[in-house]
């Protein structure tokens, strides 16, 4: 073939081809994401630029003020519509801009605000040669126990990296409940697990467990990355597309133009089925739900207390977002495929959370069975399929997250020589000894047992509420049960802590820094208002819980 044939067969082909158009990026509607991520930025180059005496107060001050500005952004926006009648979809069909999305940012956002603060925290630990310390190791880079690691605690390093990790983490968290496209959901899933990944592994104090935790759950968390991928592949393959909206229209049979390539596959309901079934179980995997539950026990007694704190709060709020519009959005149409499954991982969840955790003697550990029956509560507020179990779940997931930072903040308080004392045995007479302390953790622990005049009773209510009117009843029963199941271990602690003599050799309570006293002081605040006067909120999350489609 001549040099001429072949030219003109190029410009034949090349012609029809328009010209690529510039993405339009709503960036004022994005505005309280790209803050957080900019910040982030910011903050790797204050790691590579700023001497390492001044890193932690720079570290702190870009953080707070970064997280701030994005929840005043989130409240403009709200303000401004957003939330209501201008909710749309933004970045090209990436992000959807509305209710829930508004509502569950701001509440990841007060939990990142709240989760620096304890992360920030180095009054607790006695001070080393010469030098304040946090809850993370002092070269993370170092083998635990190596000459390296003891040059840098006394040479007084810190780990302030810790800071544009968490609001990496925070971004990825933004993206994941307002993503409007399986991609944007995957990308949104592997920014904010990736950070997390590596803050289980820093702890300070017993760090091959710490690493031991974060291996764990970096295995564990490819697993079910991997499950989500193949099944967002699965549903592309059914529907064409990624958009939720598309995929929506495809599986309620309204689509109009049908792509000729993927005629054969539309409409299989096999690729549907297997396909919704993977991605919901990469979701079920972040929220800690039975039987995807595994990695839970052990990650939180594992990773930094700090880090555990807001990971529980956190990441059950984002995952939970995720959920819901997937289910509500993209598969309303297969409701009676989902519903009873749901329901049957509702029941495990709540029976097995409760019921494993009256076994444990570790408080971490104690505390992450009672959020896996958590899961399983607000799991009944997904399955009401009605508007009252969207603003119910959003209310619950709202109060949760700051009675969870409270009380993982109040352990990090009761030491002994080995750091944190987190078995049950040394919290023993914890009540005589300092009373003001136990009383708080006797807060948290009646907001989570759902025990009136408290948040967890509002939030529980609404939710049990929204599943009897959507006609799982039956699921309310068993949350009832469980619920009674879980005051027994709650309550248990509480006589422990007042009713126990204290032990000679029992821990002491450190007294914190104002930043550790704030995070706490909030906890309590939220649980009893939400608890006392929870109309006003829950009819925020009542006017915030409709999804644009």
């Amino acid at each position: 073939m001549s040099a001429t044939a072949v030219h003109s067969l190029w410009t034949m082909a090349a012609d029809p081809i328009d010209k690529i158009d510039a993405p339009k990026i709503e960036y004022g509607q994005l505005s309280p994401t790209l803050i957080v991520i900019g910040a982030a930025i910011i903050g790797i180059l204050v790691e590579a630029f700023v001497p390492r005496k001044s890193r932690y107060y720079v570290q702190l001050f870009v953080s707070v003020v970064a997280l701030a500005a994005a929840f005043a952004a989130v409240v403009g926006l709200a303000a401004g519509g957003y939330g209501t009648t201008k909710a749309g979809i933004a970045a090209m069909g990436a992000i959807a801009v509305d209710g829930p999305a508004l509502f569950l940012q701001g509440t990841i956002l007060l939990a990142g605000v709240l989760g620096v603060f304890t992360f920030a925290e180095r009054r607790l630990d006695p001070v080393a040669h010469g030098n304040r310390v946090d809850s993370f190791a002092a070269q993370a880079a170092s083998v635990p126990g190596s000459d390296s690691e003891q040059a840098a605690v006394k040479a007084g390093f810190a780990t302030t990296e810790v800071f544009p990790l968490l609001l990496f983490a925070i971004g990825g968290m933004l993206v994941f409940p307002a993503a409007n496209d399986l991609l944007t959901l995957f990308i949104a899933l592997e920014v904010f697990s990736l950070p997390l990944y590596l803050l289980c592994a820093v702890a300070r104090r017993k760090r091959i467990m710490s690493q031991e935790a974060a291996v764990k759950y970096f295995l564990l968390g490819a697993f079910a990355s991997a499950f989500t991928l193949f099944g967002i592949a699965l549903l592309y393959g059914y529907a064409g597309s990624v958009s939720y909206a598309t995929i929506a229209q495809v599986v309620d049979g309204t689509i109009g133009t049908v792509n000729p390539a993927l005629a054969d596959t539309m409409g299989n309901d096999a690729l549907l089925l297997i396909g919704a079934a993977m991605v919901v179980m990469g979701l079920l995997f972040k929220v800690g739900a039975v039987p995807f539950h595994m990695w839970t026990p052990d990650v939180y007694q594992g990773a930094p207390t700090p880090v555990t704190g807001f990971m529980a709060a956190a990441t059950k709020v984002a995952a939970f977002g995720a959920l819901l519009r997937l289910l509500y959005v993209v598969l309303p149409g297969l409701r009676w495929d989902w519903r009873p499954v749901m329901m049957g991982v509702a029941v495990v969840t709540m029976l097995g959370g409760a019921i494993v955790a009256i076994t444990q003697t570790d408080i971490k550990r104690l505390l992450a069975y009672s959020s896996i029956a958590h899961a399983g509560f607000i799991l009944a507020g997904v399955i009401a399929t009605t508007p009252d179990g969207v603003s119910s779940v959003l209310f619950y997931l709202g109060a949760y997250s700051f009675v969870t930072i409270g009380a993982f903040a109040v352990v990090t308080l009761v030491r002994d020589a080995g750091g944190e004392a987190t078995h049950l045995s040394k919290w023993a007479g914890l009540g005589r000894r300092s009373p003001l302390v136990a009383a708080v953790f006797a807060v948290f622990l009646l907001a989570f047992a759902g025990i009136p005049l408290t948040s967890g009773f509002a939030g529980k209510f609404a939710v049990f509420k929204a599943a009897a009117e959507g006609g799982a009843g039956s699921l309310v029963v068993v949350g009832v049960i469980s619920s009674a199941i879980a005051a027994f271990f709650y309550i248990r602690v509480i006589v422990l802590m007042f009713f126990s003599e204290p032990r000679p050799e029992g821990p002491t309570v450190a007294v914190p820094s104002p930043l550790t006293m704030t995070a706490i002081g909030v906890g309590v605040a939220v649980t009893l208002v939400l608890g006392v006067a929870p109309q006003y909120f829950l009819d925020l999350a009542g006017q915030a819980g409709v999804f644009v489609r």
